[in-house]
C-alpha cells in the first residue's frame, strides 16, 4: 500500500493548539499525492485565515511494517 495523505485540523481551544473544540475536527482525504493534499490544505487554511485558533496540517500514512508478510 503506497503512502496516503490526509488534511486534518479544526478549531482549537487556544493558540497553543493542544485540544480541538468538540464538533470542529475535520478530516479530508485520503489523497494519493502530497500535491493533492496540499491543494486542500491551502483552501482550508485560506478559508480560516481570520481565525487565530483554527489550524490544518498534512499528515502521511504508510504501511505498517509489522503487517508486512515476508516473501
Amino acid at each position: 500500500m503506497p503512502k496516503q495523505y490526509w488534511v486534518i485540523g479544526g478549531e482549537y481551544q487556544c493558540v497553543e493548539f493542544q485540544e480541538v473544540l468538540p464538533g470542529t475536527a475535520r478530516v479530508f482525504g485520503p489523497f494519493p499525492t502530497y500535491d493533492e493534499a496540499n491543494q486542500i490544505w491551502r483552501e482550508r487554511s485560506l478559508a480560516s485565515r481570520s481565525s487565530a485558533t483554527t489550524r490544518y496540517s498534512i499528515v502521511a500514512s504508510a504501511p505498517n511494517p509489522a503487517k508486512q508478510i515476508a516473501a
